[in-house]
């Protein structure tokens, strides 16, 4: 059994605590990316662009992020870099983490 692909989140927020500017750099870089997508996807006729799964913007307890799937980097390695390095270039906070399902019950 193969282990899951990580994800990463970037975040809004400089190594030296400042706020990351432009406001919308999380939308801009995930749309970016978006013409990643698992092998054999793809988007319905007449559909609008969309965030691939492997690289979406959220906001997660007030601050920008963009959540970027290790799978990525099976799909397009230089994409998986460019990510990277504009976190590192742009002296984001970089750290591993996992999304928790919104509709959990909480009495598990």
């Amino acid at each position: 059994m193969s282990a899951k692909p990580r994800e990463i989140f970037i975040q809004g927020i400089t190594l030296d605590g400042r706020t990351f500017r432009p406001s919308d750099w999380a939308e801009r870089l995930a749309g970016v990316m978006s013409c990643f997508r698992p092998p054999g996807s793809r988007a319905a006729l007449g559909s609008h662009i969309r965030y691939s799964p492997y690289c979406v913007p959220r906001v997660i307890n007030g601050i920008k992020c963009v959540i970027v799937n290790e799978a990525l980097k099976d799909v397009e390695p230089k994409a998986w870099e460019f990510v990277l390095s504009f976190a590192r270039d742009n002296g984001l906070n970089v750290v591993d983490a996992c999304l928790l399902p919104e509709d959990r019950d909480s009495t598990t």
